[in-house]
């Protein structure tokens, strides 16, 4: 994974900026297909948002991981609108499996069908020509 103006160590199989904050870094590996997350060196904590100390042990030394993209919808509601305005859409809070919570979109199903338990996966598309964070439905068997 290559990223412009930024110099790199090497920790956790991921290279990570001593040049950039921690918001630009994800941006730029959201850009380039990966949605990373923090995992403090020091308690191994996961965490998102990106941030520059620990939420747990406000230690300094973190690390990314690539997340697996598996989640599990937390809560839901769908957001009315007008047609011409672009319809209805749904925004959900999502719990992945490394124990972080993030808001999206599950894109692949009506907005009303989407449901507090349901398995999804994160995927990166680019929607509008800018690289964007949503997700699909898992079918269950």
């Amino acid at each position: 994974m290559i990223f412009k103006n930024v110099k790199f160590s090497i920790l956790m199989n991921h290279q990570i900026s001593t040049s950039i904050g921690p918001t630009e870094y994800h941006h730029q590996a959201i850009e380039s297909g990966k949605f990373l997350i923090q995992k403090c060196n020091d308690c191994f904590t996961n965490q998102f948002f990106p941030r520059s100390f620990c939420i747990t042990c406000s230690g300094t030394s973190l690390g990314w991981e690539e997340a697996c993209g598996r989640g599990i919808v937390y809560s839901t509601t769908t957001v009315r609108r007008k047609i011409d305005a672009g319809g209805d859409y749904n925004v959900c809070l999502v719990d992945l499996e490394e124990g972080v919570r993030l808001m999206g979109n599950v894109i692949d199903i009506e907005p009303n069908d989407v449901y507090i338990g349901q398995i999804v996966h994160l995927k990166i598309e680019t929607i509008n020509g800018l690289k964007k964070v949503v997700f699909k439905s898992v079918p269950t068997k």
